[in-house]
């Protein structure tokens, strides 16, 4: 870890002139971003805090839905009783990652800006275009069982690592940001990005700009929903594939689905038209599948990864099954039903 400037940040645009450096970080939780310190993968000048800014409430909006703060910590995030009782998903959603020590520490705008967890990202001593573009991306011939298989390119194929950041892409949040041009909101599908060609870039905010709070809208699915999270253990470990599922239902017929997928892609994956296929149709198991084929129509596996096509679409069909019976998967009790 290398020598580094600490500054407490005393308001929002001290924060963003800071951070308008791109050798200065942004730390709250700290979680993800001393880690990467420690492995010498972020190696900034300056340390911005930014623990004691007003960030740190859940608070109505005029439209019905709420306003959580960038600051709330993910435990109380889950915990909230309006959460628990009005978006569900969410709250199965942290629940399902990381630890209770390290979910009392993480922050909202932290786990949005999580870096992923590819080997080789991480490992200093191998070539990485996540972490040095131009020097190429070795999990494409290499160890590559966790990794992408949608939207990749030749460039990058590692994935968002996020439990979160999936249930608030099938919820249609907002991102708050804040910088030196002002404040705007970016939809949640808009806020992280494909690699392409320039995979060192997660998101798509601005120099400067700093997340300021998560805006979740009226409809929570709250009666149908679930968040499906398979991973190599049950315990503290990120998902090969996850789901999060959410449906409106009327007369045994879906009207609207929401589905959104993690551990699949750079990015938490929603496909739009996927979710319009079910509109109308019934709530069956045949439904579900073609949803799911059609999600995966450009699913593209590695030598390690490619059991993951079929995994998906097995986990596809089973969150929409458990959405629609009303019986979310247990985030206490992980084993599959």
């Amino acid at each position: 870890m290398n020598n580094f400037e600490y500054l407490r940040a005393e308001s929002l645009g001290q924060a963003a002139a800071a951070a308008a450096d791109p050798a200065t970080k942004i730390i709250a939780g700290g979680t993800n971003l001393l880690d990467l310190m420690k492995y010498n993968v972020e190696r900034p000048s300056r340390v911005v805090d930014i623990t004691r800014l007003p960030l740190k409430d859940i608070a109505e909006t005029e439209a019905g839905g709420l306003r959580i703060g960038a600051l709330v910590p993910n435990s109380d995030l889950a915990y909230d009783e309006r959460i628990k009782a009005r978006y569900p998903l969410l709250s199965s959603a942290i629940l399902a990652g990381a630890s209770p020590q390290l979910r009392n520490s993480a922050s909202t705008g932290g786990n949005l800006l999580q870096r992923t967890r590819c080997y080789y990202f991480y490992d200093t001593a191998t070539p990485c275009n996540k972490r040095e573009p131009g020097t190429g991306c070795p999990a494409v011939h290499g160890q590559n069982r966790i990794h992408a298989i949608l939207g990749t390119s030749q460039h990058c194929i590692a994935t968002h690592p996020s439990d979160m950041c999936v249930a608030l892409a099938a919820l249609a949040a907002t991102v708050h940001v804040t910088g030196p041009n002002g404040s705007r909101d970016i939809a949640f599908g808009d806020f992280h990005r494909l690699p392409g060609d320039a995979p060192e870039i997660d998101t798509t905010l601005r120099p400067g700009e700093i997340v300021t709070a998560v805006e979740l809208p009226p409809e929570g699915f709250a009666a149908n929903h679930t968040y499906l999270k398979l991973r190599d253990r049950l315990s503290y470990a990120f998902a090969l594939v996850s789901v999060a599922a959410a449906l409106r239902q009327e007369g045994g017929r879906v009207v609207e689905a929401r589905l959104a997928l993690g551990g699949v892609a750079h990015k938490p994956w929603r496909d739009e038209a996927a979710e319009a296929m079910l509109a109308g149709k019934p709530a069956s198991p045949e439904s579900f599948a073609a949803a799911a084929d059609h999600l995966l129509r450009d699913a593209k596996g590695h030598e390690h990864n490619a059991f993951k096509i079929e995994l998906a679409r097995r986990a596809i069909v089973r969150a929409l099954g458990q959405a629609a019976a009303g019986t979310p998967q247990s985030q206490t009790d992980k084993r599959i039903r």
